[in-house]
């Protein structure tokens, strides 16, 4: 009989309770952020439009699922980093590491989290984003026709059509259909040119995004200098562009745009168009994006893992600020993956597929650096780091200080002083670490180690004498500190 192999599910379900509890918290102050960000415009076109409170609930509604692109994988990504963070801190992962369980183990259910966030984000990026602009576009306009059906009344000059300026005499209740009718259109014309009809009606036609309107058997009047055009017709069609506000955070809802293309039209379009046509490349980019980012929510959830246990007692947590240093560089990359695949010649499935394949690179050798338990920074970058802050950082600060130091007394003396002072005390003979000479080796006195240029202790309290080279120290019966045994050879 095959061997059943039974998993951890106390350990995978107390792993979960641990991401999610964050991920939700997360989730929820993300998109109360995004919620504030985006109301204030949004109020000043429902305002304008007079919606009421079911279509504002249902417009806004509508602005979730575009929301949820970004928050999800920023929520997802500090779920775990806090997660891990708590269980390091705690000393939890040290206790599961002592019962013997390795940290691959813990990889399963982050993946598993992971994998159903990933999912989500890709439903509401494939499927719930376009049918929401489409939505959006579909409301807006329902509800800017039903402003300028209200506007219209009889025996009054309705401006709500813009240029358009419509005097109706009587309105049938039931049909809806007007009589005696007069028309001033000002669009594109220093005149303004009059219609009149016995009747007419108003259309709005969604499919088309028009409103039209209908007039027959009437005369149209049309100033031209000093002569004038009078034309008879028994039917005239106006159709007339929306004018009442449909702008929401600086995109007009009623117009097709790519973000309302399905993942089948972004192709035919492209694939019509010509893929290497800068319209292709726009289309490919935007149906690119939309895998592009479930998959890198994925990504950035996993890279938490690591992060947060960079944690752990009496250390201190970098987790958090490294997580959002990381979803920024992600961005980052992604955007220049879209310059390079809307402006140059790269292929758009490289250039969009950057910051994933990018990313995928560092979390795996993340995981596999926490494994191990070794740092995440390598030693040898965090060498060359404290080193060029030794050679270059630190004298430039100490010159600053010191230029500080000079102008502080130099304003001190201008100051007026009392006629009566006290005699000053004769100055002490200067001693310790920080009037030693930059760049030689530092010994202390009292434990007989010296320290090089990039070790942390190189500047220590008891470090009060200096040998101009290793030899000299070791001659002197002095060893290298921990720290400086592996300088030792570089140093040389």
């Amino acid at each position: 009989m095959p061997k059943i192999i039974k998993l951890p599910k106390l350990l995978y379900g107390y792993l979960a309770t641990e991401i999610l509890a964050p991920f939700f918290a997360s989730f929820l102050v993300m998109n109360s952020v995004f919620v504030l960000i985006t109301l204030i415009p949004f109020l000043n076109t429902v305002l304008e439009l007079e919606i009421d409170f079911v279509d504002f609930a249902r417009l806004f509604l509508y602005l979730f699922p575009d929301m949820f692109l970004y928050s999800i994988p920023m929520s997802a990504m500090i779920g775990v980093t806090i997660a891990f963070t708590r269980l390091s801190t705690d000393s939890e992962i040290l206790a599961f590491k002592a019962s013997g369980v390795s940290l691959y183990q813990f990889i399963p259910p982050v993946l598993f989290i992971s994998v159903l966030i990933a999912l989500l984000t890709a439903y509401f990026s494939v499927n719930l984003i376009y049918k929401s602009k489409i939505a959006m576009k579909q409301l807006m306009f329902q509800v800017a026709k039903e402003k300028i059906d209200k506007g219209i009344k009889e025996h009054q000059f309705t401006e709500a059509l813009g240029d358009l300026v419509v005097y109706v005499e009587s309105i049938d209740r039931e049909t809806g259909k007007w009589k005696n009718v007069w028309v001033s259109d000002m669009r594109g014309q220093v005149n303004p040119i009059i219609t009149m009809a016995q009747s007419g009606n108003m259309v709005a036609k969604i499919d088309t995004m028009l409103v039209t309107i209908t007039l027959e058997n009437g005369s149209l009047h049309r100033p031209d200098g000093p002569k004038s055009q009078i034309i008879g017709f028994e039917k005239y069609i106006i159709d007339i562009p929306l004018q009442p506000p449909t702008v929401v955070d600086g995109k007009d809802v009623t117009t097709l745009s790519t973000a309302s293309m399905t993942m089948t039209q972004l192709q035919e379009f492209a694939t019509g168009i010509g893929r290497s046509t800068p319209e292709g490349r726009e289309k490919l980019v935007h149906y690119h994006t939309r895998i592009v980012l479930p998959f890198g929510c994925m990504l950035l959830s996993l890279l938490g893992m690591p992060l947060g246990l960079q944690a752990g007692p009496g250390k201190k947590s970098s987790g958090i600020p490294l997580a959002l240093f990381f979803f920024i560089f992600y961005y980052i990359i992604f955007t220049l993956g879209k310059v390079l695949a809307q402006e140059t010649a790269v292929p758009v499935f490289l250039a969009m597929w950057l910051p994933n394949i990018t990313f995928l690179i560092i979390t795996v050798y993340y995981l596999r650096q926490a494994a191990n338990e070794q740092p995440i920074i390598p030693a040898a970058f965090t060498k060359i780091i404290r080193a060029l802050f030794t050679k270059y950082i630190s004298p430039t600060l100490k010159r600053v200080k010191r230029v500080l130091n000079i102008k502080e007394k130099k304003n001190t003396s201008e100051q007026p002083t009392a006629i009566h002072t006290q005699p000053k005390k004769p100055e002490s003979k200067r001693l310790g670490a920080e009037y030693l000479t930059e760049g030689t080796v530092h010994g202390n006195i009292k434990s007989h180690v010296y320290h090089l240029p990039g070790c942390e202790f190189y500047y220590c309290k008891n470090c009060t004498i200096e040998f101009k080279n290793i030899e000299v120290a070791e001659e002197s019966n002095f060893e290298p500190c921990r720290f400086c045994k592996t300088l030792v050879k570089d140093y040389k």
